[in-house]
């Protein structure tokens, strides 16, 4: 690590690349790597592998300032335009330039109190922040789910059914979007996503609904490359892009990843499938390291029950509580 500067002072931008290379090695894509570049140094990757100054630059204030000369007042002048208006990403970028301050004084540039540091310091600097949706994602009222599906069904296009799909599977739309034909097992119902493309690292099975397997079958009979929800560009799947214009085709105000809030809570309200079936649905991780250590199986069949359940509820507007068969 070289933490060095011409003019003997350490400057907040190259620490903030230090930092980011250091723990490049640690992450699982380069999609991590890429928003620690755009959060802290307003880069993105351009398509000719140069970077590109972005259009929203936090840190602009602070990059050539040395990390020791960094005040209160300065993080404060980098956290305040955004902490009323997008919480998320003002406690997002607190949290990672208090980070590259750390760096810095661990390798001997700077002493003294972290002016990012939140506890016993910016908390009393800064107002409370809003609170969040929940998921951070707008979710659409489990009630009006089927309706939806049932004006989606009518639209025409690959972005409609790839939407359907990852409402019928509760995926996360990047993984129902970067879906290939080798992940289907069509005559087993399933569909294996490999462990690179989930959140938490792990292997997931997902049972597939009639439905879910309809849409795959469409798909099928029109094959274009090794997604199943080809884009635009050639050997490309279809963009979240594409699924935005659907909902706003649709003039409604969420978001794909709602829909796996929306999910829950028709889970939660009004079935009784047990609370860890439908976690392991979401393949949310387990927090509780004992629980962790002793749960082997990943309910497949059980989930099976609980996605036909959602399924069934989103196509035919069933009501009242559902009890899983054979429970």
């Amino acid at each position: 690590m070289v933490l060095a500067e011409a003019a003997g002072e350490l400057t907040f931008d190259t620490a903030a690349r230090e930092l980011i290379e250091s723990m490049a090695p640690g992450w699982r894509n380069a999609k991590h790597k890429a928003q620690w570049r755009m959060t802290l140094l307003g880069e993105m990757a351009a398509k000719d592998g140069s970077t590109k100054r972005t259009r929203y630059d936090y840190c602009a204030t602070i990059r050539h300032k040395p990390v020791s000369k960094l005040t209160v007042e300065d993080a404060l002048r980098v956290l305040k335009p955004l902490w009323q208006t997008r919480p998320e990403t003002a406690n997002r970028l607190r949290g990672r330039c208090e980070r590259v301050w750390d760096l810095a004084k661990a390798s001997g540039h700077c002493a003294g109190e972290n002016p990012f540091r939140w506890r016993g310091h910016l908390d009393k600097l800064l107002p409370r922040r809003p609170l969040l949706t929940r998921g951070h994602h707008a979710a659409m009222p489990f009630a009006d789910v089927p309706a939806f599906i049932g004006r989606l069904r009518a639209m025409q296009g690959i972005a409609a059914r790839a939407l359907e799909f990852a409402i019928l599977t509760a995926a996360r739309s990047g993984g129902a979007l970067g879906a290939r034909w080798e992940e289907i097992d069509q005559r087993k119902k399933v569909w294996t996503v490999p462990a690179g493309r989930m959140k938490a690292g792990h292997e997931h099975r997902v049972p597939l609904s009639t439905r879910a397997i309809d849409i795959v079958e469409d798909m099928q009979r029109a094959r274009l490359s090794d997604f199943v929800f080809p884009g635009f560009k050639r050997g490309q799947p279809l963009s979240n892009m594409a699924l935005e214009a659907v909902l706003r085709r649709a003039k409604v105000n969420v978001t794909t990843h709602g829909f796996r809030s929306s999910f829950r809570d028709w889970a939660g309200d009004s079935t009784a499938f047990a609370r860890d079936v439908v976690e392991a649905a979401l393949a949310h991780a387990i927090e509780n390291k004992t629980e962790a250590a002793y749960r082997r199986s990943d309910a497949l069949e059980k989930r099976r029950k609980l996605m036909a359940a959602w399924a069934d509820f989103c196509t035919t507007k069933k009501t009242g509580v559902l009890t899983p068969c054979g429970e």
